[in-house]
Order: C-alpha cells, then sequence, then structure tokens
C-alpha cells in the first residue's frame, strides 16, 4: 500500500524550496492528487513567485503560500505556529532546499579553496535549515497518523561512493544532512510508529544548482524538474515505516552511506 492508501483523511503536506526546481514541480504534482487537502508551500520568497500565484489562482484555500527563511529558527517557530492552527498533523513533510555554488558558498576542488565562511554556508543551507525545519514542525509528526518526512540529499554525500574527491563542502554538508536524517528517524520512530524518514537523490536535475556544471552531463542523463519530482514522490509514497531512515536514489536503488 502507498502513503495515499494509508490515509483516512485529506492529507496535509509542507513543501520547503517550493517556490523553483524541484520544490515547485512537486508542489504542482501534489495538488493534482485528490488525496491531498493542502499544501503549504514555503520559500524565502514565496509570495513573489508567479507560478505559485498561479497555482493558488487555481487551488484557493488548498494552497498556502509563505515567505520562511529556513535558517532562521524564528522564522520557523512562527512557520509551525501558522499550520499548527490549521491543523493538528502533517501527512508529508518535503525538504527541496541545497547549494553548491553562490554566495560564500562554492564548488571546491582542492583544500586550497577551503574558507570558513564557504563551509558555514553551505552547512547551513543543507544539513542545518532542513533538519532544524523538522525540528520545529515534529509536532505536527507526532502521534500514529501515517506521515513521510524526506529531503533532497545527494549521491555525492556518500563516503563510500567518493572516488572523485573535491566539492569538499557541499559532500561534506550531504554526508551531515543524511547523519542527521538517519539520527531523526529513529526519534520519530518512537513518537510516531507509521512515519518514514527518508533521504533522496535527485540525479542531475537542470537547475539553477545545477547550471554552472551541465556542460559534460549527458543529455539524457540531465533530468527535468518535473521528471525528478515525479520520480522522488514516488519513493516517498512507496517507502514506509520499514525503510525509514534510509538513503535512496531518483532510479529505486539503493545509496551506500
Amino acid at each position: 500500500m502507498t502513503l495515499w492508501q494509508h490515509l483516512d483523511e485529506p492529507a496535509q503536506v509542507l513543501v520547503c524550496g517550493a517556490s523553483r526546481g524541484i520544490g515547485l514541480a512537486m508542489t504542482r504534482q501534489l495538488l493534482a492528487r485528490p488525496e491531498v487537502g493542502r499544501v503549504w508551500a514555503v520559500a524565502r520568497q514565496a509570495s513573489q513567485s508567479v507560478e505559485l500565484a498561479q497555482l493558488q489562482a487555481q487551488q484557493g484555500e488548498r494552497l498556502r503560500c509563505l515567505d520562511v527563511d529556513a535558517s532562521d529558527e524564528v522564522a520557523l517557530a512562527g512557520l509551525a505556529a501558522e499550520v499548527r492552527a490549521l491543523t493538528p498533523r502533517l501527512h508529508l513533510l518535503l525538504c527541496t532546499t541545497g547549494v553548491l555554488q553562490g554566495g560564500a558558498a562554492k564548488a571546491e576542488k582542492g583544500l586550497a579553496q577551503l574558507d570558513l565562511a564557504g563551509l558555514q554556508a553551505t552547512f547551513q543551507a543543507n544539513a542545518f535549515a532542513p533538519i532544524l525545519l523538522l525540528k520545529h514542525l515534529l509536532p505536527l509528526l507526532r502521534g500514529r497518523h501515517p506521515c513521510r518526512v524526506a529531503a533532497l540529499s545527494a549521491r555525492v554525500g556518500s563516503i563510500a561512493d567518493n572516488r572523485l574527491g573535491g566539492w569538499y563542502s557541499y559532500r561534506a554538508s550531504k554526508a551531515a544532512l543524511n547523519q542527521l536524517l538517519h539520527t531523526a528517524s529513529i526519534e520519530l520512530r518512537r513518537l510516531n510508529p507509521n512515519s518514514c524518514v527518508l533521504s533522496l537523490h535527485p540525479g542531475t536535475t537542470d537547475t539553477e544548482l545545477s547550471k554552472p556544471f551541465q556542460a559534460n552531463v549527458p543529455a539524457e542523463k540531465l533530468f527535468t524538474t518535473e521528471f525528478a519530482a515525479t520520480q522522488l514522490l514516488a519513493l516517498v509514497e512507496q517507502h514506509g515505516p520499514e525503510q525509514s531512515g534510509t538513503f535512496w536514489a531518483w532510479d529505486g536503488s539503493a545509496i551506500p552511506w
């Protein structure tokens, strides 16, 4: 049985990073599902997204767009309070935020390019923000209702699979995210035996994050955001408590830690 088949009420869903890329595609696809009662579309500038505005015009109260910086704990506390005011529980929590290069963050090729500001910025976006989001929304995941939590990791975050080196900050931050999610899955299992927490690798997807690195990617290996969203949502739907705390690629293959 899929997640949707386990539900006995309309699904309450929150997507962080919903204003663009895979997060926007996931939001669009989730709203197309009759099982979904409401989607909270969260992003730093969700209210300025033309695409989200168009969806909201179509969906009305089924879509709520909220401007939240996931690295700001005060903002996350406010988000949790706003969601709790409308629902006692979440069935699906998705986090698609992340950075590879931009601002202080950089895709370092060697140790000489490392600096503290870059490490901190990369870890803030890729590891700290997703786990703090989960921390603040935890009361909505407790209980016995079916719930799924998933965040976008990356195959390069696998220590066992690292044969090329480079991208120090990005690799390490995704490895940290995997450990944080795995640890959270153990706690959440005690708080809700019907929960499942997943780390997901979307493959190389045509987004702002990957654009500077697409030149050597074969066309058939560069995915559209809609394709990536479809594949990842299928993984979330199909995996349950028995797979909580695991790491999966877009094609359904398990990734070693």
